[in-house]
């Protein structure tokens, strides 16, 4: 349930940032993915899914906010998109994992 919840959160805050935001807004969604991404790592490393947890902390490492990756604002914004549709359909397939 906290993992549906991170990567909706994650999701809404991705797809904000393809409208025009104050630099701000990009700042917080930067830590909020450092800290979200964190804590689907640790829950998937807990849960044994080596797979998701190296895909957590290398989108962890992407957007955290200490060392500036620097893509141009059209790039993040196909990375912001690509990463939102990633969170929708690992919702879809842990709910289809636990009706198993």
């Amino acid at each position: 349930m906290l993992q549906t919840a991170i990567k909706i959160v994650l999701t809404i805050l991705f797809l904000l940032c393809l409208l025009d935001m104050p630099y701000g807004y990009f700042q917080i969604v930067r830590f909020a993915g450092l800290l979200g991404f964190g804590l689907l790592a640790y829950q998937a490393n807990e849960n044994k899914q080596t797979e998701m947890t190296i895909i957590f902390i290398g989108l962890a490492l992407l957007f955290q906010p200490f060392f500036k990756v620097a893509l141009g604002r059209q790039i993040w914004n196909i990375v912001d998109v690509v990463v939102s549709v990633f969170l929708i359909v690992t919702i879809f397939i842990d709910r289809q994992r636990q009706h198993k």
